[in-house]
This record gives structure tokens, sequence and C-alpha cells, in this order.
């Protein structure tokens, strides 16, 4: 079996499960999840700051 033939069997097994309904979730709403993420990410900038202070 060579390098090709696999990579077109990957692809053709991933284009399987994938269906008509493409690769997004209708339940995932990027606006939700990225504001989340961004939310968290200062939430950890923030304690760390705090932590991080000269004593």
């Amino acid at each position: 079996m060579s390098l090709s033939s696999t990579a077109h069997d990957l692809v053709l097994l991933a284009s399987e499960g994938a269906g008509e309904h493409g690769t997004n979730h209708d339940s995932l709403n990027p606006y939700l999840t990225g504001g989340g993420a961004f939310f968290l990410l200062l939430l950890m900038l923030w304690v760390t700051t705090r932590l991080n202070r000269d004593r």
C-alpha cells in the first residue's frame, strides 16, 4: 500500500462521515464560542498578573 492510496482512502472515509451536512455543527455558535474563549483568556491573564506581583 502506497502513501497516496492511503491518503486517498482517508479522504474517502472522511467524506463519507461528513455526508451532505458539511463540517459545521448547527448548535455551536461561533460568536459565543469565541467570546467565551476570549473571556477565559482575559481571566487567565488577570489571575496571572495578580499572582505575579513582587512582594
